[in-house]
């Protein structure tokens, strides 16, 4: 296990804990990215991107990129939501300018080629990444790991990629619903397993990504978005109850509500869509809010960047949160936009 730096005054994990700070912590989502000339010039030391999440040298030095340039208050593991189902046994590569592809699932007979066996020791790049970053951060420098959510995953590995409508995932789930429960319940427990082999690897903090949380109608979001991270979130807590766990489920409007009292989770990232005021009157009681700048207004920068940090600040500074955007940082984003962004919130 990880030799361990004593992490109570991090500011990540107070706030996890429920404490209202005089400033935000901050970290953003794909923090490591094509936005830094430096990871640019990382990556094409890779043999492809996959090669870049497997091979520790690289993927410590493009997770601590960030935080050299920016001094983030938390480093995000690099490497992908599709090291999972790689690790079943599915193939999984990843085409320049287009993105993930994946040999998709057609049949429940497709599920008898994948499974556990093996999987930790296909991972084990990961982990010892995640332990080499534990001890390479700044003391006060918060790491989180992460994983899909069971959904999200899923929906790459029936429709091969992503996908505009999910209408081949979601076919499964209406018309074969024991075979898409399988596929479903498999990757609860490969996550669950998966989360808590990277907190004993170092990890003090662990998110799971359900971006595509918000495709589904409300009883079908329940079942198969809500039910599977409620799972793997006891899981984790079974094993590790002291490590928070942050869930971002996109997209979900009103189900945010459900999300926040029965998953489990400590925090609760926001996407762009939910209005700041209903959710510190609704939410922020009752877990950590983390988001929501729009990554476009990042881009942007200038006055409106400067007025949407006010905005959400005022909105939800006022109790537990983390700043944050309410998705990913997008490749065009000018380096010193983030700058400008880090000055905003800790003024």
């Amino acid at each position: 296990m990880a030799k361990r730096v004593k992490s109570e005054n991090k500011l990540l994990l107070r706030a996890l804990r429920g404490e209202t700070l005089p400033h935000p912590p901050i970290w953003l989502m794909r923090q490591a990215g094509r936005y830094l000339p430096e990871y640019m010039k990382t990556r094409g030391q890779a043999n492809g991107f996959l090669d870049l999440c497997y091979t520790p040298d690289l993927a410590v030095e493009v997770t601590l990129q960030p935080i050299r340039r920016y001094g983030f208050d938390a480093s995000i593991l690099f490497s992908d939501i599709l090291v999972v189902p790689h690790a079943l046994g599915q193939k999984v590569w990843f085409e320049e300018g287009v993105g993930p592809k994946l040999e998709a699932l057609t049949s429940g007979a497709d599920l008898e080629s994948l499974g556990l066996d093996g999987f930790h020791e296909h991972l084990a790049p990961v982990y010892e990444t995640v332990g080499r970053l534990r001890e390479e951060l700044p003391a006060e420098t918060a790491l989180i790991g992460f994983a899909g959510a069971p959904w999200t995953v899923a929906s790459y590995m029936l429709e091969g990629g992503s996908s505009k409508d999910f209408g081949t995932a979601k076919t499964w789930a209406y018309s074969r619903p024991e075979d898409f429960r399988r596929v479903i319940e498999l990757l609860v427990e490969a996550t669950s397993s998966y989360l808590i082999r990277q907190i004993e690897a170092g990890a003090e903090v662990v998110q799971l990504f359900d971006s595509w949380a918000g495709v589904w109608p409300e009883k079908d979001l329940r079942r198969w978005c809500l039910e599977p991270c409620q799972k793997i979130i006891a899981n984790i807590k079974a094993v590790h109850p002291d490590i928070p766990v942050i869930l971002f489920p996109r997209g979900v409007g009103l189900a945010y509500l459900d999300f926040a009292r029965e998953s489990g989770a400590q925090g609760l990232g926001l996407d762009t869509t939910v209005p700041l005021d209903w959710a510190r009157d609704h939410l922020q009681s009752q877990v950590t809010l983390q988001g929501n700048l729009d990554p476009i207004k990042l881009v942007a920068g200038g006055d409106a960047l400067k007025r949407a940090v006010a905005d959400i600040r005022e909105a939800l500074a006022g109790g537990p949160f983390i700043f944050n955007l309410g998705h990913g940082i997008v490749p065009q984003t000018p380096p010193e936009h983030v700058e400008q962004l880090m000055k905003l919130v800790r003024a």
